[in-house]
């Protein structure tokens, strides 16, 4: 497995930085060689916050864990990281390394909860501009909107609100 290491608004120690090592070596049992791990530090408001995220192929896994301490951060985001493969094993079987869930069968297997649809909603989508859709989206009190783009020629654009503030906007075709 590949390792990236990323420090935003902080420098991190070289304890941590082989301890987030030797942690994340530990997901080698499900990933192939083949794989990638992008292990970003960041610290915002005194918050600590790691976030992991695990690449093999079209396959992507990833956590994000705020402490007020580093090491737990990268405990944490670990595992997550753990629980959504087990959660999803026998999604992902086939994906994965083989014999990955051999030494993972010992842990009490988490249920399997199926992926089901549970509300259907139909409505209208208005062309609009990125400022009417935020305050669409404000007025509705909604996390996100989607609308189509009237700056961008009329393509679909999810509008979202960002945990630390501002704006995000996804564009599609």
């Amino acid at each position: 497995m590949k390792f990236t290491i990323v420090e935003r608004k902080t420098k991190i120690s070289d304890d941590l930085r082989n301890y987030a090592m030797k942690k994340v070596e530990k997901l080698d049992r499900y990933f192939s060689t083949d794989s990638s791990s992008v292990l970003t530090f960041s610290e915002l408001k005194g918050r600590q916050t790691v976030e992991l995220t695990v690449k093999q192929g079209a396959l992507v896994v990833r956590a994000e864990e705020t402490t007020t301490d580093m090491f737990a951060s990268v405990d944490g985001a670990i595992n997550r990281i753990e629980r959504q493969i087990r959660k999803n094993k026998t999604r992902l079987e086939k994906r994965l390394r083989q014999g990955a869930f051999e030494k993972a069968a010992a842990h009490a297997a988490e249920m399997e909860e199926p992926f089901e649809v549970v509300r259907r909603k139909h409505f209208d989508v208005e062309a609009m501009s990125v400022e009417e859709a935020i305050l669409q989206m404000n007025l509705l009190d909604h996390q996100f909107f989607f609308f189509k783009n009237a700056d961008e020629g009329g393509g679909y654009a999810v509008l979202y609100k960002r945990a630390n503030g501002g704006y995000g906007l996804i564009e599609g075709d």
